[in-house]
């Protein structure tokens, strides 16, 4: 499968109190990036915009993921000490 390179690259003007966006280079089969795409413009968004969203959405929900194990893992432990 042919794979397509291309740079997500930040807004220039500063979004939500961060002033540098860094350029990441990242590769994905061109089939992908086409839904991407498609999915992007039907929300009126940049491909990078969509690709941020996607990835603070995956890292919250892991966060999420973590703490719901910590407090069962606090529980746990506190049981068994008593």
């Amino acid at each position: 499968t042919c794979m397509h390179e291309f740079v997500l690259s930040g807004d220039k003007q500063k979004a939500k109190g961060v002033s540098k966006m860094a350029r990441v280079l990242i590769s994905m089969p061109e089939g992908f990036l086409g839904q991407i795409d498609k999915l992007a413009e039907n929300e009126n968004r940049t491909r990078s915009e969509l690709i941020r969203e996607a990835l603070r959405v995956y890292m919250n929900k892991t966060n999420v993921k973590f703490d719901k194990q910590a407090v069962k893992n606090a529980s746990i432990l506190e049981a068994l000490l008593g």
